[in-house]
């Protein structure tokens, strides 16, 4: 008589992460919910800021801008500090950074102070970006990653939605220098995770436990004469973009851009060597795409609300609640996708379904409620999806280098969000603001479906190197680096190429 064997049923995918890796995760979560939430408060009084100072509308849409000018510079060196020293010390100083740069905008005189401000902010926030991130995907197991990308990226949009409740209750009573004074707590988030976090696996595996100091930059100072080019080279790009989005650069905006767009591209350049040039340039030109897309809804949309539709600040807070909570929603949402399809495949079919919605929700004037669903429906696509941006960009670069290389292309592209605004206010003068940042969104988001899902950078690469570059958060490091091969199942390249 036999007996038929039963296979245990595996348990459920969250205790796979293990409680004080939820403890991580969530410390990282946290800074990424502050972060939104400093970052969402200019968008927010915009208006208000306008009438102190006197701005125009293309001035107060370069406020949303300047935190964009320091990104690349931020997010290279805290990147860099990430991979040598560990993520959580970068992590650190990325949110002590913008949290000080947050409180110093309460405390301006005029525009260029709050400007000034709002570079240090973008500095933090580059760091954040990809400390935070390399160190969740470096934490959870190889084939949970999208979901980990995913999951740390609703907290950005539950600090967004959290920053229209306090606009609501501060600014009308106590004014908008009030909500930037708040931006001071972040601090103790800082102070908690230097205390009580581990450091992340696959970095202390690949390096910590090793004694090996990565440098990331070492190829930009080779050489007393290079490193001298290099920040002669560093120094005019962040010049050049500063006057593009300041009065300083009046008439020359297209020379000075071009000037800062070779400068950039030479770093690119250098850092991905003879073999991954390509690569690097064609990744922060998705990304540069992704920021035209989506950007000037969520720094012009407040602005919209207000002076197109006639918003009451209630009003107004409603209808960022509905866009907040659709992009968190479409976050988790996108976690769960790109595991099951892949990172690609989901990225690019999710986009299709959000852009039917586009037109839709900048034609609707009357009806609140019907504004809030189609915000909800649309960001939790369009905006909900791009939770999965670490995750892919990341994807590209080895451990020794991840922190660095993702914080430098995803910063340097991210200068998209510099340009969205000021390009929607700019249209706004030939069209309504409304059709401008309807016509601005629909056609981006083209675009972007087409550098991810036609897997253009690893593409174009293969033109320089026909050995295609791998997925390297396909496996764990511990795996990797015993030279195991990767089961069929994990599907590093399947993935890579989907």
């Amino acid at each position: 008589m036999s007996t038929a064997r039963t296979t245990p049923a595996s348990p459920p995918w969250y205790r796979e992460i293990g409680r004080e890796k939820w403890k991580s995760f969530f410390a990282a979560w946290i800074g990424y919910l502050l972060d939104g939430f400093d970052f969402v408060l200019i968008t927010l009084v915009l208006t208000e800021i306008a009438d102190d100072f006197g701005l125009s509308t293309v001035e107060s849409a370069s406020l949303v801008s300047g935190a964009f000018i320091t990104r690349w510079l931020g997010g290279a060196v805290l990147g860099a500090l990430g991979d040598r020293f560990g993520r959580k010390s970068a992590m650190v100083v990325s949110i002590l950074l913008y949290s000080v740069g947050t409180f110093a905008c309460g405390f301006a005189w005029d525009y260029t102070s709050l400007f000034t401000a709002r570079l240090l902010i973008g500095m933090g926030m580059a760091g954040e970006y990809s400390a935070s991130a390399t160190y969740v995907l470096e934490s959870w197991p190889a084939r949970l990653r999208n979901r980990a990308s995913g999951f740390l990226i609703s907290g950005f949009s539950l600090g967004g939605v959290l920053a229209a409740e306090v606009y609501e209750h501060v600014v009308p009573s106590h004014g908008w220098r009030w909500l930037f004074y708040i931006g001071l707590f972040p601090v103790v988030v800082a102070l908690w995770v230097r205390r009580a976090l581990p450091e992340a696996d696959d970095w202390e595996e690949r390096v910590g436990s090793a004694g090996q100091r990565p440098n990331p930059f070492r190829p930009l100072f080779a050489d007393p004469r290079r490193a001298w080019a290099n920040s002669l080279i560093a120094v005019v790009a962040t010049g050049s973009l500063f006057a593009v989005f300041t009065p300083l650069g009046a008439g020359m905006v297209p020379v000075l851009a071009v000037v800062a767009t070779l400068c950039l591209v030479a770093f690119a350049v250098q850092l991905g060597g003879r073999k991954r040039w390509v690569l690097f340039v064609a990744l922060c030109v998705t990304v540069f795409c992704a920021f035209l897309y989506s950007w000037p809804v969520q720094a012009l949309l407040p602005t919209y609300l207000k002076t197109e539709l006639g918003f009451s600040p209630s009003q107004v807070s409603d209808a960022l609640y509905y866009a907040g909570f659709g992009t968190m929603t479409g976050c988790v949402v996108a976690g769960f996708l790109g595991d099951r399809f892949g990172t690609r495949v989901a990225y690019a079919c999710t986009l299709l379904v959000g852009i039917a919605f586009v037109f839709p929700v900048f034609a609707v004037r009357d009806s609140p409620l019907g504004l809030g669903a189609l915000l909800f429906l649309m960001l939790a696509c369009m905006q909900g999806i791009s939770g999965l941006l670490p995750r892919y960009i990341a994807g590209h670069f080895p451990t020794e280098s991840r922190a660095a290389s993702l914080g430098f292309t995803y910063n340097v592209g991210a200068l998209g969000g510099a340009v969205a605004p000021v390009l929607g206010a700019n249209l706004a003068s030939t069209m309504s603001l409304g059709q401008s940042l309807a016509v601005l969104t629909f056609s981006l988001t083209l675009v972007v479906i087409l550098l991810i899902g036609f897997d253009v950078p690893r593409r174009l690469n293969r033109l320089i190197d026909p050995v295609t570059v791998p997925d390297h958060l396909t496996t764990d490091a511990a795996v990797e680096d015993a030279g195991v091969p990767v089961a069929a199942g994990s599907r590093p390249g399947k993935d890579a190429g989907r």
